[in-house]
């Protein structure tokens, strides 16, 4: 007889586990590799199956059954080809006493006499709703029927319209690119290849330049409380994050090298108290390196974040959000970047912050300074210029307030020069505080204590108007975004800015001192 023996994958679990999720596969069966291969259930095999997650439309609910309280399980839909709600099957597990009764008072202000799916069967009986609400759910598969299996509520998702959900299915199948495709999802989560921008064609990244060992590292982790909701609003939890973190440990390494960086931690969740922590007495989070005192004297030691490992242990001790400064600890007094933050005051549409964006970028073009974009994973987004580390904080805060001030008088109905809530009602502020010394921003991947979990994303310019929102992506809904990776700024090294010419435009004058400038009088 002839046989055939199968491959041996030397590659961590969870990396195969993610492929077979790619291709569409239930799951992958694994066997202790000095085991002999014995028919029957025993030890030495494993099957660890995949898992899909994606939003559903909330149709209806089913009433509560036993000593359940508020409703038994929601009636979920997506949208086809041509706009119909399709009947996607109920999830009726994943919900606590505090989330059913979350849920059944929103319910109940959109009950609906009308069933909005159109191919609903007989069985499918309980209480209609509009369908406005949207459910994240959790399932092992999708049947032929179309139905979906072994689903879990995961939470309410506040930051898509209805009629944007589609089924999606795993990257790279050819049922996800027709589903997308046909829906012109706006995520830019699994998006088919003729959709993507001329940026989301470049070659993607083997599977050797992602975050390997972080995934291995993650494996490894002992993680605290791992199932403890972070955000009520998305049912996000604390394994969730760390395991963001551990998919974009590769992509934001580069963003904290050599920084100074800030640590924002929730240990009650983004609705408890958050500490914003800057210096460090003793390294009581493993991997985190303590800087030199001389760095910023009189203060205890910064913090920097050299490795995937450091940045895993900082997730397990609660930290959420990482903030740089805009210098390295080459030149600490030389910031190498400008950043302007577009933040908009009560009133301010997203396409005027687009709009606003664009202006920034026109105004430094003019002054021939290169400039890239980001989004913060909030409201706005973030435009920053690379500099060549010549001059001091001092002189860079004051030449972008100088840059701030000629937007806000050129355009006065779109910016405002001053802080504050009240004075920026209806218009943007460009925040130029962010350039001062020990000033910091959110870094690239990082994700934000907001309710949805946003993140903050390189993208490039051309992609501006597709965005929809400072936090378009989501953490764990990154999707396809990672393979695109850094490549939005990957010129950045080279497009270092020197500021001379562009002082000189604004009234600024280069002192004799080789490395110093001043402002005119």
């Amino acid at each position: 007889e002839n046989f055939r023996f199968s491959e041996a994958f030397e590659h961590p679990p969870q990396d195969l586990l993610a492929s077979a999720g790619q291709l569409g596969l239930e799951g992958v069966i694994g066997k202790r590799a000095d085991s002999p291969y014995i028919s029957g259930r025993s030890r030495s095999w494993i099957k660890l199956k995949t898992q899909q997650r994606q939003e559903f439309v909330i149709g209806g609910y089913t009433a509560p059954k036993g000593a359940r309280s508020g409703l038994g399980a929601l009636m979920l839909g997506t949208h086809d080809a041509s706009g119909q709600l399709r009947y996607a099957g109920n999830v009726g597990t994943g919900f606590d006493e505090k989330t059913l009764a979350m849920l059944k008072l929103r319910l109940a202000k959109i009950h609906s006499t009308q069933n909005p799916f159109t191919d609903a069967p007989a069985e499918a009986r309980g209480q209609w709703v509009r369908p406005e609400l949207l459910a994240e759910v959790a399932f092992g598969e999708w049947t032929r029927a179309g139905r979906i299996r072994h689903a879990v509520f995961k939470g309410l998702r506040d930051d898509k319209p209805a009629h944007h959900i589609v089924r999606e299915a795993p990257a790279g199948s050819r049922e996800g690119s027709q589903e997308s495709a046909v829906a012109g999802n706006p995520t830019g989560e699994d998006v088919p290849e003729h959709k993507l921008s001329k940026l989301s064609r470049l070659p993607r990244p083997s599977t050797d330049d992602r975050s390997t060992e972080a995934l291995r590292l993650l494996g490894k982790l002992r993680i605290t409380h791992p199932d403890r909701v972070i955000d009520p609003s998305s049912g996000f939890t604390k394994k969730d994050l760390i395991v963001h973190y551990a998919e974009v440990a590769s992509l934001m390494l580069p963003h904290l090298k050599l920084r100074p960086t800030s640590l924002v931690r929730a240990p009650a969740g983004i609705t408890g108290k958050l500490f914003f922590q800057k210096h460090a007495e003793a390294a009581s989070i493993p991997g985190i390196w303590l800087l030199d005192p001389a760095l910023d004297p009189g203060h205890a030691p910064l913090l920097e974040i050299p490795s995937a490992a450091a940045l895993l242990a900082a997730a397990q001790m609660n930290v959420i959000e990482f903030h740089t400064w805009n210098s390295t600890t080459r030149a600490i007094r030389q910031p190498d970047r400008m950043t302007f933050d577009l933040d908009p005051g009560e009133g301010v549409g997203w396409a005027e912050v687009q709009e606003a964006a664009q202006l920034v970028r026109t105004m430094l073009d003019e002054l021939r300074l290169t400039s890239f974009l980001k989004t913060s994973g909030g409201k706005g987004l973030h435009v920053v210029v690379p500099l060549k580390p010549a001059f001091d904080f001092d002189e860079v805060k004051d030449f972008s307030h100088a840059i701030v001030d000629h937007l806000a008088r050129v355009v006065p109905q779109r910016f405002v020069a001053k802080s504050g809530p009240k004075n920026r009602v209806g218009k943007i502020f460009v925040d130029y505080l962010r350039n001062g010394f020990g000033a910091t921003t959110v870094a690239a991947w990082s994700a934000r204590a907001r309710a949805g979990m946003g993140v903050s994303v390189p993208v490039s310019w051309g992609e501006l108007a597709s965005l929809t929102g400072g936090a378009h992506w989501r953490a764990g809904r990154l999707g396809a975004r990672i393979s695109i990776g850094n490549k939005p700024w990957s010129g950045i090294e080279k497009a270092r800015n020197s500021l001379s010419s562009a002082m000189e435009q604004l009234g600024f004058r280069i002192m004799k001192r080789p490395g110093v400038a001043g402002k005119t009088s």
